[in-house]
């Protein structure tokens, strides 16, 4: 799995454990292991300017998905498709502000972030209520896995 992460935004990120939750994560998914993403952190200016000329609304947001090949997860039987994933460009600033909002730590909303982003390169989206538990079902359960089979876990006790 090809993934890598420039931070551009200026405040310190946890590119390294960004890297290995989406590598994880896509791997949970069954994309194949030569598919590429690439993870962009920007400034609150960037994002600003991201934000309304690609979905056309004023100021910063925390996460934003630009799909290349459309990947899809296969089914069971299938095999996993090669190819480019796309970016997901994410905010720093916000997430730091939300992590406070959302009761987590800026890492914790990091992560969440992230899965959804990677989750809209992947087709999923949450315009209706069905729509929406499954592609937050789906967060949860690859974000809950992670949380017990992550490298840096702290050993239970």
């Amino acid at each position: 799995m090809s993934v890598d992460l420039n931070n551009e935004s200026g405040l310190e990120v946890d590119s390294p454990g960004l890297v290995r939750l989406a590598t994880f994560a896509l791997d949970q998914l069954r994309i194949h292991p030569q598919a590429e993403l690439s993870i962009l952190c920007v400034d609150e200016d960037t994002m600003a300017a991201y934000h309304e000329k690609y979905m056309g609304e004023p100021g910063p947001t925390d996460v934003l998905s630009f799909p290349m090949d459309e990947l899809r997860p296969p089914g069971e039987e299938d095999e996993p498709p090669i190819g480019l994933l796309g970016d997901i460009v994410l905010c720093p600033a916000v997430t730091d502000r939300q992590a406070r909002e959302h009761h987590r730590t800026a890492a914790a909303e990091a992560e969440y972030l992230l899965m959804h982003g990677i989750l809209h390169l992947l087709g999923y989206d949450h315009a209706d209520d069905d729509e929406r538990s499954e592609m937050f079902g789906l967060k949860d359960r690859v974000l809950a896995t992670w949380a017990e089979q992550r490298p840096d876990r702290e050993p239970a006790r």
